[in-house]
């Protein structure tokens, strides 16, 4: 094998590599951006496979004949060098745009991802056409490199998105990227046999610019998650409290100790039924729908508030909780609220996907199921909103159980809930469904209420007159289910709910109904 050949091997490989790893990394910040949605992944994917498109057909004006003999040759490799420097540039800035475009409109950082793929995706055919000799052998040696761009594509995904996004952040693989793309320049630069003052100079350019892009990389990627989260709302003071990073997606925590998971509201650190800030009476509700919810299942853990109530609710003997992300666990371990839910005898946390383990723990069965599902619009929801699903769920109940979850407003998921299930009720946003008649105990409500206490801390200090006013508040809202009237806050049975979902459509795992409607309604930065 040549030395001329065995280059362009290397050089394809290592354009796989860096092409896939980006896209990997480019379909994070878009997906946190757009809290997941999931025509982001279809219009990146669009984006991208178009400039890969345009920028072969693109390379073509660049393959001339008169690069076959070796002066030519020499040019040609410089000239490739210098292409690759640039891609490399490309695809390094495509975050730190899309970051500041954010602030304005980042729908046009689709146009940056289809540049940069097109610079990126023009280097297998240049490299193909300045390796291979134009001889009988050119198809067999074409099949070498583009295999060789294959296994570099593959290790790219692999390696990135299983290894180094579990180990470094967001703007470290991006350095690693643009390191790695340097050192194709220089191999390319060198391969063209330069004079040794051409060849001092170009490394030097290349070590500088290495050197330029450690300096610069914090100042380019400096608060890209407060960019990407708070968008238009953005200011520089807007800092976050803490990022954690790793191969199953990023959680954002702010000051207000709310939690963003993918870019998507998540929740809050908070267990307080007086600062209560997410809602967390639906988290007591538990007790005031089932009489003795000895052994609870939980699909979701995030802030770990919710798992903090139901493991402190009477009557409650063991919890466990099903988390795909294991940066929860990290976050919840910093939060005093919360913390000692770590320690807790009675509460066993599995590291899974949901639905994954309930159909692969079949003898499991429970009194309670409860998952505060994110958003229903985000892509996968389906996996946990389906008809499909809630029949797993259902088959996983013991006489009597209830599944209670969030549908994020729905009316499609609560629709489908309702008809599935021949006991149904809607708490704020959350469906209780059951194959036993559902009840909302108003005396166990207010005992509750009354009685419960976290890590020793009543739910209530009824001493208090403006905790006293809470507690009117709380009992008011379990009659509402009474007035037979809509109120979003309050509680809605069966036959109300079908009556006013009327016109809505049961989710399933085919049409997946819940994600793909508004295909291109993308929120705004998250409030505070």
């Amino acid at each position: 094998m040549s030395r001329r050949f065995s280059l362009t091997l290397v050089v394809a490989l290592m354009a796989g590599f860096i092409a896939l790893s980006y896209e990997i990394l480019w379909y994070r910040a878009f997906s946190f951006v757009s809290w997941g949605r999931p025509t982001v992944f279809g219009l990146l994917l669009g984006c991208y496979l178009l400039g890969v498109a345009l920028g072969s057909s693109g390379s073509r004006r660049f393959c001339r004949e008169d690069d076959g003999d070796e002066r030519g040759r020499e040019r040609s490799l410089r000239a490739l060098a210098a292409f690759v420097f640039l891609s490399d540039v490309a695809g390094f800035l495509v975050i730190p745009i899309l970051a500041r475009l954010a602030q304005y409109t980042w729908f046009p950082a689709f146009g940056v991802v289809a540049i940069s793929a097109g610079l990126l995706g023009a280097v297998l055919p240049l490299v193909a056409h300045f390796g291979i000799p134009a001889d009988d052998r050119a198809g067999q040696r074409l099949s070498y490199v583009y295999l060789a761009n294959i296994l570099g594509s593959a290790a790219g995904s692999f390696l990135t998105g299983f290894v180094l996004m579990d180990v470094w952040s967001t703007q470290t693989i991006s350095a690693f990227l643009g390191a790695a793309g340097l050192v194709m320049v220089a191999l390319l630069f060198l391969a063209s046999r330069p004079s040794p003052r051409a060849a001092a100079l170009g490394l030097g350019t290349v070590v500088v610019a290495g050197v330029a892009s450690v300096f610069a990389s914090p100042v380019l990627f400096e608060h890209l998650y407060e960019r990407l989260l708070y968008k238009e709302l953005y200011q520089p003071e807007m800092t976050l409290a803490d990022v954690v990073e790793n191969r199953h997606g990023v959680i954002a925590v702010n000051h207000y100790q709310q939690v963003y998971g993918g870019g998507a509201y998540d929740g809050a650190f908070n267990v307080s039924l007086v600062d209560d800030k997410n809602f967390i009476e639906r988290a007591f509700a538990v007790s005031a729908i089932h009489p003795s919810p000895k052994n609870v299942l939980m699909v979701g853990l995030s802030s770990g508030s919710w798992a903090q109530v139901v493991a402190h609710l009477p009557g409650v003997e063991h919890l466990t909780v099903v988390e795909i992300n294991p940066g929860y666990l990290e976050l919840i371990a910093k939060h005093p609220h919360v913390a000692s839910l770590l320690k807790n005898p009675k509460v066993d946390i599995v590291i899974d996907d949901g639905r994954r383990w309930l159909l692969r723990h079949p003898e499991r069965k429970f009194d309670f199921i409860v998952m505060n599902t994110t958003y229903h619009f985000r892509a996968h929801a389906t996996n946990l909103l389906s008809a499909e699903f809630m029949e797993v769920a259902r088959s996983h109940l013991l006489p009597g159980g209830i599944h209670y979850f969030n549908t994020t407003s729905s009316d499609d998921v609560q629709r489908t809930a309702a008809t599935l299930f021949p006991h149904a009720m809607r708490i704020v946003n959350f469906m209780a469904v059951s194959d036993s008649p559902l009840v909302f105990d108003h005396a166990r409500w207010e005992q509750t209420l009354r009685e419960v206490s976290i890590d020793g801390v009543p739910a209530l200090d009824l001493n208090a007159p403006h905790q006293r006013n809470v507690l009117t508040r709380l009992l008011a809202m379990g009659h509402s289910i009474e007035q037979h009237a809509y109120d979003k806050y309050g509680l809605e049975g069966r036959d109300d709910l079908l009556a006013r979902t009327a016109g809505a459509r049961m989710v399933t795992d085919d049409n997946m109904l819940c994600e793909w409607e508004d295909l291109l309604k993308f929120p705004k930065g998250a409030d505070l």
